[in-house]
């Protein structure tokens, strides 16, 4: 991450005019609709600039999904602590992954990505890959836990991720990417984180060392 007390670099500023022109003509004109001259208009730089910056559409587009996720705080960075309570932990990794799914502009180019799925399997399939690589931290805290002891061993880590991630997704991103709804407020929030990970803890972890007793 660039240094905030060092200025940026020219070709740094402009790879950023690039990024947020990219992402007002995304969430305008969805990903078939915008075009390379259209964002380095917007951008103020020229095509060649932003084509120095990204080989194609695809990877700048590809390139923004990649910075919402790390600005939700590296969902990456959860590292399992065989001295916590579970229970901490699981709580610490949902309320990241609901800041990020509060972000309207990933919502709306998750949405632009949902779309190419019709349009450019091939093309979408690659965008929603690369996001899911996001996801392994969860999985490598899983086998972590199971490795420790504390958690069921009877599924594949990454199964066991995929249920936590699924029971958050179903209300904190399908609505939203799939009928429009509202990104849930702070409340409704703190209610899913809770009842996820208790959810979730209730079938996996191992009885004998779970976290302490639910609320």
């Amino acid at each position: 991450m660039t240094d905030s007390k060092r200025p940026l670099r020219l070709t740094d500023r402009k790879r950023e005019a690039i990024l947020r022109a990219a992402v007002a003509e995304f969430r305008e004109l969805g990903f078939a609709g915008t075009s390379m001259d259209r964002i380095a208009a917007t951008a103020e730089v020229s095509k060649r600039t932003v084509y120095n910056h990204f080989a194609s559409k695809d990877e700048l587009f590809t390139a923004i999904l990649w910075q919402l996720w790390e600005a939700s705080q590296s969902l990456d960075a959860l590292a399992y602590d065989p001295a916590r309570p579970l229970r901490e932990q699981l709580l610490g990794f949902v309320a990241q992954k609901l800041r990020l799914l509060s972000d309207t502009s990933f919502i709306d180019l998750s949405r632009v990505a949902m779309a190419e799925l019709v349009h450019a399997p091939e093309r979408a399939r690659v965008m929603m890959d690369k996001l899911a690589e996001k996801e392994e931290g969860l999985t490598t805290w899983v086998r972590a836990a199971q490795a420790d002891g504390r958690l069921r061993d009877d599924i594949a880590p990454a199964d066991a991720a995929h249920q936590l991630q699924g029971m958050v997704k179903a209300f904190a991103f399908w609505p939203q990417i799939a009928m429009g709804a509202a990104p849930l407020d702070a409340g409704a929030q703190q209610r899913l984180m809770h009842d996820c990970v208790d959810m979730f803890l209730a079938v996996r972890a191992r009885p004998e060392r779970s976290a302490r007793p639910l609320r």
